[in-house]
């Protein structure tokens, strides 16, 4: 068990829960993944030509640890601000009353 606060930001494709479109391109996961306690999570996705593209209506979770519930919440926003996607869109309200 551990001490710290995790947060996890949920990735969807424009248009969720609605009609969305599958098959756009995401880049920048690596540079999310690099930021210090930092995870992806691939929910809807799948590797095309080399690429990973959306390939559902909840496509990613970009998950952080941090001290403090704030902490953890400031490091998976600044993860999220990594992955390069259009197409794609997050609510910016996780854990922020916590």
């Amino acid at each position: 068990m551990r001490d710290d606060a995790s947060v996890v930001v949920v990735m969807a494709a424009r248009g969720y829960p609605g009609t969305y479109a599958k098959g756009s391109v995401i880049s920048g996961l690596d540079d999310a993944a690099a930021m210090p306690g930092a995870r992806v999570f691939h929910a809807g996705t799948k590797r095309v030509d080399g690429s990973v593209v959306a390939d559902g209506g909840r496509v990613l979770g970009i998950g952080a640890r941090g001290a403090t519930v704030a902490a953890a919440r400031a490091a998976a926003y600044a993860a999220v601000d990594r992955v390069v996607w259009p197409e794609g869109f997050c609510r910016r309200d996780i854990a922020a009353r916590a």
